[in-house]
């Protein structure tokens, strides 16, 4: 086989996480303190991949050029593919056939997360070499994602075993019936074959070109399409809540590391704080990071929070949250807890003084709490 090539895509508007997304990405809303988009880099070049492109979209392309750079930080080059219209994933595909070429490559939605990466995926796709690989996860409701149907039911050894002898059947996009309950997550390996199935197919009844009916023409076609079940959790970040889900789930396996300064502070359990963070009279129990140059005093972190560069927090306590650089919690009666907050935000307390708070805030904002 053909050395692999890597696909991400990041273009798309991120309505689902206005207004955050109405000035930046939404693939670069930070997930423990890392843009989502970066677990996706790091996950290509952990498995080998060499030769990345990621397709952008006019209104944010710039600014995840100027992220995530040539690639040479992550050990890989990286190509820009501008998508001028999000009209859908095999729309994606085709847009960047000039780059895929004839090569196999792995396609990561610059959204998601997996944990445990890729790397078990691509050594299965070359051992096995079918025309797709798809990965699939059981979901509580399968109406509201794309459905596999396999050849039989699921093993005891779901993604290697017997399960790698299956195959995909059929694939439906969000069926008002679903005869299953396995969602496609948003990572695929195809073959170059993908590319004529793109072509072959027409719009769907939302005027895109669905990955879903591509990969169901090669199925139709009598082409191998196997299924790999993920063993770990899968995130997709285009809402709140799976934001904060996501920055739990990483959270959870943070290492320990104290770079910062501590004065009259108390830190428990899986606490980072970066170089040049400075921590005045402040408990913090983790899971938490803190990044470089935040300043707190007189607060309480609590657990599955992460902070941002440059943020500040004062007379506040602050749990289950995420804070994005620049942004400032201050002089709060009550505890802020499962908030989101853009860069640059303020959020302080107003002449009147509720005990809870609940937020999903835009860049560069200023709350005062009445």
């Amino acid at each position: 086989m053909q050395p692999l090539k890597g696909l991400i895509l990041s273009g798309g508007k991120g309505t689902r996480l206005r207004p955050i997304t109405h000035t930046s990405a939404k693939q670069l809303v930070p997930v423990a303190n890392k843009p989502v988009l970066f677990y996706g880099i790091e996950a290509m070049a952990q498995a080998g991949i060499e030769q990345v492109g990621i397709i952008i979209a006019p209104e944010t392309g710039d600014e995840i050029r100027e992220a995530a750079g040539d690639g040479s930080r992550f050990g890989i080059d990286i190509e820009y593919i501008v998508q001028d219209e999000p009209l859908g994933l095999a729309h994606a595909v085709l847009t960047a056939e000039p780059f895929l070429g004839e090569s196999p490559f792995v396609m990561y939605l610059g959204d998601n997360l997996l944990q445990g990466g890729i790397v078990e995926l691509v050594a299965s796709f070359r051992e096995r070499e079918p025309e797709a690989l798809i990965l699939l996860t059981p979901v509580h409701d399968p109406q509201s994602y794309g459905i596999a149907e396999l050849d039989g039911p699921i093993g005891d050894s779901a993604g290697g075993g017997q399960d790698a002898l299956r195959q995909v059947v059929r694939l439906v996009e969000k069926p008002s019936e679903p005869k299953s309950d396995l969602a496609l997550v948003g990572v695929y390996m195809f073959t170059a074959s993908i590319h004529d199935a793109a072509r072959a197919i027409e719009p769907s009844g939302r005027g895109e070109l669905e990955i879903t009916d591509a990969i169901q023409h090669l199925v139709d076609e009598g082409m191998r399409v196997e299924p790999h079940i993920v063993q770990g959790w899968w995130k997709d970040t285009g809402r709140l809540q799976d934001m904060l889900e996501a920055n739990r789930l990483i959270l959870d396996n943070l290492d320990a590391r104290i770079d910062g300064e501590l004065i009259d502070s108390q830190v428990e359990g899986r606490v980072v704080v970066q170089a040049g963070a400075r921590l005045e009279r402040a408990t913090v129990r983790g899971p938490v990071i803190i990044g470089a140059g935040a300043k707190l005093s007189d607060c309480y972190v609590g657990p599955y929070t992460a902070i941002g560069e440059g943020c500040t927090v004062t007379g506040a306590e602050v749990e289950h949250s995420i804070l994005l650089a620049g942004s400032s919690v201050c002089d709060l009666d009550g505890r802020m807890e499962s908030s989101l907050l853009g860069r640059n935000v303020t959020v302080r307390r107003g002449e009147r003084q509720p005990r809870a708070y609940r937020f999903m805030v835009g860049d560069n904002s200023d709350i005062s709490i009445l």
